[in-house]
Parts: structure tokens; C-alpha cells; sequence
């Protein structure tokens, strides 16, 4: 499902953010990439999601190469960045709908996804809000609930449990559990190693 072969990335002459990185994730599996703060993890996320290029290396989502074909590898995946950078000036369901349009998903699924994750995440009475109006968790639960929407082949998250309260971490283990079970594949970033065993 996802497949990185020999991958840096170095930025300027000399730092290298990401230096030689290989491994396979199977379709299925939940992958949690654990390392320290500055040790190359949102920049190794950004790059299998295409938002940066690798230096050397290739990266394989499901077969397609992104330096080949990025808009059909970017059908493949749902990403949720590792802080709730999102435009404020708009509505939750403005949001959600945005993604879902982006991803061609059928208004009765996008109906009862968004009841499913909102509601699960308590989010749901305030879609109609403002996002201006959202707690930096509020934020996060909006955009990991959008992210479910299109049932991604690969669900790639960086640092996702930040920002969530334990309630709503539980919810998300869950669903990421569920989310293989039914065929498909997590990959996330956390610096914390309970997290990642848990």
C-alpha cells in the first residue's frame, strides 16, 4: 500500500532532514512512525503526500509513483497535518463539504459519515458554526472527521492525538483499528512511544 525505497531529503547544501529512509506498509496494517521532535517525521509525512519532493528516493501509494502520477497517487490518501491549519472564514460543514466535493464522495454517505465522526467527536452541534468560533481541539476533530469522509485507502496523520482530549484519542484509536479492519491502511506520526504501542 505504501512503499518508500531509499528516501532523503536534504534542504539547502547540507541539512538533511531525512536521510536514507525505507519501509513498506501493507494493506491493513496500522504503521506508527515514532521518533523525537525534529527527527524528520512531518517531513518524511510531506513527502509521501506529496506536499514535498524527496532529494533521492521514490514513494509508492498502492502501486502509483506521486513523482509520476501525483494526482492519481493524492486519490489514494486522506492526510490530517499536525496542526489545525484551516481557513476560519468558513463553516464545518463548508469544510466538510469541501473535501467530500474534492473527493467525488455520494451526498448519503457524506450524510451519514459526517453523523458518524461529528457526532462521535461531539462536533456536530457547532458545523454549522464558524470555524473561527473552534477550539484548537474542535479543529483537529473537524478536519480527522472530513479526513474519513472519502473511506481513504491510506489515512496518513502526523501527530494526531495533539490537541485531543483522552475521550476523543480513544474514539480515534478506534476508528483507525476499524479503519484497517475493513481493508484499509493507517500510517501516523507521534513522538510519543505509548501512543504508538497503545
Amino acid at each position: 500500500m505504501l512503499e518508500l525505497v531509499n528516501v532523503t531529503k536534504i534542504y539547502g547544501n547540507s541539512k538533511k532532514a531525512v536521510d536514507n529512509i525505507s519501509l513498506e506498509v501493507e494493506r491493513g496494517e496500522i504503521f506508527g512512525f515514532i521518533g523525537p521532535n525534529g527527527a524528520g517525521k512531518t517531513t518524511t509525512i510531506k513527502m509521501i503526500t506529496g506536499m514535498l519532493n524527496p532529494t533521492v528516493g521514490q514513494i509508492i501509494l498502492d502501486g502509483i509513483n506521486i513523482a509520476d502520477d501525483p494526482v492519481e497517487a493524492k486519490k489514494v490518501f486522506t492526510y490530517v497535518p499536525d496542526h489545525s491549519s484551516i481557513f476560519d472564514g468558513i463553516t464545518g460543514n463548508d469544510y466538510i463539504n469541501f473535501i467530500a466535493n474534492m473527493y467525488d464522495v455520494d451526498l448519503h454517505i457524506r450524510k451519514a459519515r459526517t453523523e458518524k465522526y461529528a457526532k462521535g467527536f461531539e462536533i456536530y452541534d457547532a458545523l454549522a458554526q464558524p470555524i473561527s468560533s473552534y477550539s484548537h481541539g474542535m479543529k483537529q476533530k473537524l478536519i480527522i472527521s472530513a479526513a474519513l469522509l472519502p473511506n481513504p485507502r491510506l489515512f496518513v496523520l502526523d501527530e494526531p492525538m495533539v490537541g485531543l482530549d483522552p475521550k476523543s484519542s480513544r474514539m480515534l484509536k478506534d476508528i483507525m483499528r476499524e479503519h484497517c479492519d475493513n481493508g484499509g491502511t493507517v500510517f501516523f506520526s507521534s513522538h510519543a512511544l505509548e501512543v504508538v504501542e497503545n
